[in-house]
């Protein structure tokens, strides 16, 4: 008779895991966690001053502007008289006048007594944007000013008289030759006012003027350079 069959799974025993090993592998496991953190947290340290840090401090540049006080109160005085000039011309003036076929010459003359005034002064409506900058850190204003002009060239009607006017026998009165001789005489008062240092006076004033208009305005100091004549407007 045979003996009982044995289990062949008898002698198999079942062992539950080693505390020993099971603590190993949850340290390495730990190790890796603390690894990882650690290396996200740096990640963070270098991302995060380019993405959420503060922004670099943006650097400064002055740029001097006119001031819109300044070249609106400027524009406003339009056309600034600086000087009035007082002129005084005699214009002797004949028209000469053949008669009897050329062998006669009459004359039919007239001395004039001119006296006239000249206005001097800058056209501050040409002034541009360009032409004045104001710095509010220094309180310097710098204008860039037209060439003073001549405004204006008028007779002075109470003090301007024909001193003589002789018309000879054969002659025929010239009805034109007093106005002929007041255009001359204008143009002669105009030509005398522009000698000398006039120019150079009107622009003393002019000066004087607009440093006197910025400074209420606020500027401490006030810088002028002149435009050439001829020379555009801004």
């Amino acid at each position: 008779m045979e003996g009982p069959i044995q289990d062949p799974y008898a002698s198999v025993a079942v062992h539950a895991p080693r505390p020993r090993a099971q603590a190993g592998r949850a340290a390495r496991i730990a190790l890796l966690v603390v690894a990882l953190f650690a290396s996200v947290g740096f990640g963070a340290l270098v991302v995060a001053p380019r993405l959420g840090g503060p922004a670099p401090a943006p650097s400064s540049v002055v740029v001097a502007r006119p001031s819109p006080a300044l070249l609106i109160a400027i524009r406003d005085l339009s056309r600034l008289e600086t000087t009035e000039v007082h002129v005084e011309k005699v214009v002797d003036l004949a028209d000469r006048q053949n008669r009897l076929f050329g062998l006669v010459q009459a004359t039919d003359a007239l001395l004039l007594v001119a006296v006239g005034h000249v206005t001097i002064g800058v056209d501050l409506a040409r002034i541009g944007e360009g032409d004045i900058a104001m710095e509010p850190e220094t309180g310097v204003a710098r204008l860039t000013l037209p060439a003073p002009e001549v405004f204006s060239t008028r007779l002075d009607e109470d003090e301007t008289y024909v001193y003589t006017r002789s018309t000879s026998l054969l002659a025929r009165r010239n009805e034109q030759l007093e106005g002929r001789a007041r255009k001359e005489a204008t143009a002669a008062i105009e030509k005398a006012a522009l000698e000398g240092n006039v120019m150079a006076r009107a622009k003393a004033q002019a000066e004087r003027q607009i440093t006197a208009l910025a400074t209420q305005l606020g500027a401490k100091r006030v810088e002028i350079r002149w435009r050439e004549v001829g020379g555009g407007g801004g």
